[in-house]
């Protein structure tokens, strides 16, 4: 009987932004105007409440509204994210569309609280046309990326409906006092909130769509959109250049497996311009193999592929962001399935290279395709900086929760140039060591290792990883801990979460990204 592939519906779009000089209230064609609230400053006499920011007295001279006295009235304290909603429902003299006023607590305007305020905009104002808003204006130089990647990624939605998304985006956000000289601080902000975007969509699509095989083709169109070289290799040419690591997990599959490579160089890129590779885990699906996991520890794993998803959208935006290194991104793609084919434990499997590794536990999949992409990035690419990113260990969430990324590194200077990243970035991670003391229990009788070196799990996952390094500066981000969002959450929504997109960028959008590794 034949079967019919499926076909992903079109998806909700982030909102679009516009820079006007105007005060919202003189901004027509808008649903809605919000307005930021800045908490009490107790070192100032007088300041008992909350304060409104830029545009407040006009628009509440327009509309004949006090707004102070509404906030009072709510007692509302300005708190970031925090948000009190006045319904216009007759619109304003100049302002027939107008049907809602926002008061969106800023907090202590860092960047954090600025993002957690375009978030609760953004969902403040699903099913809108448009908004004005002055929260940026209040601090346009620091204070624009985070706010616009806040409205980006607090408006994400997927869906594969038969009707239509259930609560699309506000389709336009006008950002007011903001002048057109900042026009270059939105672009750069749009392509990092578009990065954690399109992360999140290839984490988020089922895998009975999302196989190795349409992950490349997703791809060969982010290639073909920012002019970056792909390569594609299938399984033949994977067998022809020794990635057993890649083969061997996915031979359980119906659909075989992929190996990713895009290159990016920057506009005025020489011979002397240095490399550094990302590699990003593609496990288009997690069954365990045949070290098979419990059915609700396999609900979430479609998005065992979110280092690759990271890795896809950093590889699109590095030009919009003016990246001045080069990089090559590597995904080796795979489904680990039970089948007929499955590596057994026992298995001894030759990586790219050539060390071994015996199998003893086939739901230890991750490090082993992670693997034969790193031994070629060190042999065939020859970089400066190494760095991968996983959903590796289950053991990381352990530790940390599920708001915090966990990494390793061999060099300071790399290690805290990521950590000031993801943090600037509003994706935190936090600094694992990679102790010798485990270093024993990678050991086989039969094989250069062993995959399943058990706990500590998260620090022995990093040791294996470590082999195939050789002597670079190296990071290995372990996002699994974050690789689902429990609820909907500030910029996160519930669900994949493609956490990593928006630390790679703030790190190689930098100025000088690689000043003191390896030194």
């Amino acid at each position: 009987m034949p079967t019919t592939d499926p076909v992903l519906p079109s998806q909700v779009s982030p909102p679009e932004f516009a820079l006007s000089a105007a005060l919202p209230h003189a901004v027509v064609g808008v649903e809605v105007v919000a307005l930021p609230v800045l908490p009490a400053d107790p070192a100032v006499d007088g300041e008992d409440g909350p304060l409104l920011g830029p545009g407040a007295a006009e628009l509440g001279e327009t509309l004949d509204l006090d707004l102070l006295a509404v906030l009072e009235s709510a007692g509302a304290t300005g708190r970031a994210g925090e948000v009190t909603a006045v319904p216009v429902p007759l619109g304003g003299p100049d302002h027939a569309d107008l049907r809602c006023v926002l008061l969106v607590g800023v907090g202590d305007q860092r960047p954090a609280d600025l993002r957690r305020a375009g978030a609760a905009l953004a969902r403040a104002t699903r099913d809108r046309d448009a908004v004005a808003t002055t929260i940026p204006a209040i601090a346009p130089d620091d204070g624009l990326e985070p706010f616009v990647v806040g409205a980006m990624l607090g408006s994400f939605a997927f869906h594969w409906r038969s009707a239509a998304p259930e609560h699309p985006p506000v389709r336009r956000v006008v950002l007011a006092d903001v002048p057109d000289d900042h026009a270059g601080s939105l672009a750069r902000a749009i392509a990092i909130g578009g990065a954690g975007w399109r992360a999140r969509t290839l984490a988020t699509v089922p895998s009975n769509l999302k196989n190795p095989a349409w992950l490349a083709g997703q791809a060969e169109q982010v290639a073909a959109e920012a002019g970056l070289d792909v390569a594609v290799w299938d399984e033949r040419k994977l067998a022809a250049e020794g990635f057993g690591g890649v083969l061997g997990v996915g031979q359980g599959s119906a659909s075989p497996p992929r190996l990713i490579r895009l290159d990016y160089a920057p506009r005025k890129a020489n011979r002397r311009t240095p490399t550094v590779v990302l590699v990003g885990k593609g496990i288009t699906f997690d069954t365990g193999g045949l070290s098979i996991k419990p059915a609700e520890a396999m609900s979430t794993m479609k998005r065992d592929m979110t280092g690759g998803a990271v890795v896809i959208a950093t590889m699109a935006a590095l030009a919009a962001v003016d990246c001045p290194v080069r990089v090559v991104g590597l995904v080796p793609a795979a489904e680990n399935s039970v089948g007929a084919a499955s590596m057994r434990p026992g298995d001894v499997i030759r990586h790219r290279g050539g060390r071994t590794t015996e199998v003893t536990n086939t739901d230890a999949e991750g490090r082993l395709v992670m693997a034969d992409a790193l031994a070629y990035a060190v042999s065939d690419l020859k970089p400066t900086v190494l760095v991968d990113v996983a959903t590796l260990t289950g053991a990381m969430k352990v530790a940390l929760g599920t708001e915090v990324g966990g990494f390793f590194a061999n060099d300071d200077a790399l290690a805290a140039t990521l950590r000031d990243a993801g943090d600037r970035a509003g994706e935190p991670l936090w600094r694992f060591p990679l102790a010798e003391a485990y270093e024993p229990k990678l050991a086989s009788k039969v094989a250069d290792a062993d995959n399943g070196a058990g706990g500590p799990g998260a620090i022995t996952a990093a040791l294996f990883l470590q082999h195939f390094v050789g002597d670079l500066p190296w990071a290995h981000l372990d996002v699994a801990s974050v690789g689902d969002s429990p609820e909907d959450r500030f910029e996160w929504s519930k669900g994949p979460t493609g956490f990593g997109a928006r630390a790679l960028l703030e790190w190689l959008g930098s100025p000088e990204p690689l000043a003191g590794v390896g030194g």
